[in-house]
């Protein structure tokens, strides 16, 4: 799942903490970072976010309501 213009960084790990299963984000080079784990979440906010926002990120989340949470996120900004 590609996610795009992200401005709310502190809600987005909202909705990754409401996760029941895996998310990851894949790294340019393929590389895929587990988003639960908290260092991973500092890393990725080190190589990822520029200027308070993420401008396009891949995302491989295992569980489909998840999906529907990043899905809501997106369109309407809730994070439950």
């Amino acid at each position: 799942m590609k996610i795009q213009n992200v401005t709310d960084i502190e809600g987005f790990f909202k909705v990754v903490d409401h996760c029941k299963g895996k998310v990851e984000l894949v790294t340019d080079e393929g590389d895929r970072l587990n988003l639960k784990s908290k260092l991973s979440q500092y890393v990725s906010l080190a190589k990822v976010f520029a200027d308070d926002k993420i401008p396009e990120m891949e995302l491989v989340v295992y569980d489909p309501d998840d999906t529907i949470r990043f899905i809501n996120f997106m369109t309407s900004g809730a994070t439950e």
